[in-house]
């Protein structure tokens, strides 16, 4: 009885990392060297030389493009809209050369913390990192509230790696997951909830204004009459199971790369919606010019029409009324280097303004 104490005592101290079958481990769980990279340097370098993201981490996409606009200098102050996995962040606090402040913004309490932890441990404290729990929708309420106007301003408008991969996070439609894709999971309520009970005419004009998807009326269709017949969609396969019923009318020589992207923009959508991220991007750019100090610089980074429409119209808007003395007139966008080593930097476009 005391040697099986013993030997209980060791599993709970030396917890055995995770069995996969075959060579190679499939499962984001399985890639356990993959979340550690500061441990297994090696793997991560062989995974981002295949072209690929590791597990659990989020490769910054346009860092030269934006460094090169933003001008960075010591002492200045500058505010990181969307954390993440701090990527851009921890490039921007070299270009304070230790001299200066960063606030960071992100909703997801999940992420942050780990990103913060992460910061930390590179050298970059509170005493020049602020990270905030907070939507950057209220840009304003951190300009009051610390005082402060900013010389530099970052919104990269994407969803970090590390949501997408994570099954539990619901963010993709290649893992079963539930269907959550709610940026703050403990806020609002799911992708699964805001289907329930949802008209085919709202879904299908969720669709076409969120994503531009060519079959939201037969997604919608079909979505509405399986929950009517009482067949619940409350995981990421069953949502993909659903699209891939709507579009058995296309041949089959079509089918596959239909369904594929039918599913990157059904999944868009409703990630836009229950996240309200239209909305809070316009309230974004609203308030932006009263934030940045004068000549004070902004680059966004958007990952689709949708947002991209926005910028650019906000950005000639305020420019007209003088409150921008510059802005970018084209998008800039990854070169193809970058986006051949991140398959995610693909659909990226920069825009940019100089406040007045």
């Amino acid at each position: 009885m005391e040697n099986q104490e013993i030997l209980t005592n060791q599993e709970q101290q030396h917890k055995r990392r995770v069995r996969y079958s075959g060579t190679h481990p499939k499962t984001y769980k399985e890639k356990y060297k993959e979340h550690q990279p500061e441990k297994y340097a090696d793997t991560i370098q062989k995974v981002i030389s295949k072209g690929s993201t590791p597990a659990g981490m989020h490769i910054s996409i346009c860092v030269k493009e934006i460094l090169d606009f933003l001008q960075i200098q010591p002492g200045q102050t500058g505010l990181d809209a969307t954390l993440g996995y701090g990527g851009h962040t921890k490039a921007m606090l070299e270009c304070l050369k230790g001299e200066g402040h960063i606030y960071a913004l992100d909703v997801d309490p999940i992420e942050s913390a780990k990103t913060k932890e992460r910061l930390e441990k590179l050298g970059f404290g509170e005493e020049i990192l602020t990270v905030r729990l907070q939507n950057f929708a209220d840009i304003d309420q951190v300009s009051k509230e610390t005082g402060k106007k900013f010389d530099f301003i970052l919104a990269d408008l994407g969803v970090s790696s590390m949501q997408i991969d994570n099954p539990d996070r619901g963010f993709s439609y290649k893992v079963e997951g539930p269907l959550d894709l709610r940026m703050n999971p403990q806020k609002g309520i799911s992708a699964s909830e805001r289907l329930v009970g949802i008209s085919q005419e709202e879904l299908q004009g969720m669709l076409i204004e969120n994503a531009d998807e060519p079959y939201a009326e037969e997604i919608a269709k079909t979505v509405v009459n399986l929950q009517k017949r009482g067949k619940k969609i409350e995981t990421t396969t069953q949502l993909k199971e659903a699209i891939e019923q709507a579009l058995r009318f296309l041949p089959e020589a079509e089918r596959k790369e239909a369904l594929k992207k039918s599913c990157q923009r059904t999944f868009q959508a409703l990630r836009i919606d229950v996240n309200s991220e239209y909305e809070v991007l316009y309230t974004f750019l609203e308030k932006l010019p009263e934030v940045l100090a004068p000549n004070g610089r902004v680059a966004i980074l958007t990952f689709h029409s949708g947002e991209d429409r926005l910028v650019k119209k906000s950005f000639k808007q305020f420019k007209k009324e003088g409150l921008y003395s510059e802005i970018s007139e084209e998008v800039i966008r990854p070169s193809a280097e970058e986006c051949a080593r991140n398959g995610r930097a693909k659909s990226t476009k920069m825009r940019w303004a100089i406040r007045e």
